[in-house]
């Protein structure tokens, strides 16, 4: 059984309150603070929905690698940043390699 609401929905809630109700009552010199709580709430949101698995995906791709292949290891490397980005700032994890 799943209880509703999830750690996630419960951030982006927080967060929505922040940036849509609190900011705009705020004084300006506490705007950037509230903006800032609102990132913050929706980074760790993102982080409890897929934390776990990007943890596991992690281990596994970087256990794969086999020792000295330093073109597997970038590789996997490359995925793992993709998939911290994919948490922390959406839309950076996908860049074009070059």
């Amino acid at each position: 059984m799943q209880n509703r609401p999830t750690a996630a929905e419960l951030l982006e809630s927080l967060a929505e309150l922040l940036e849509e109700t609190l900011l705009p009552a705020l004084p300006p010199d506490l705007q950037h603070r509230a903006r800032v709580g609102a990132n913050l709430a929706r980074v760790l949101g993102r982080e409890a929905e897929h934390g776990p698995a990007a943890a596991a995906r992690e281990k596994g791709l970087l256990a794969a690698v086999p020792a000295g292949d330093d073109a597997a290891l970038w590789q996997a490397l490359t995925e793992v940043v993709r998939a911290d980005l994919a948490i922390a700032k959406p839309g950076y994890d996908s860049w074009e390699d070059a």
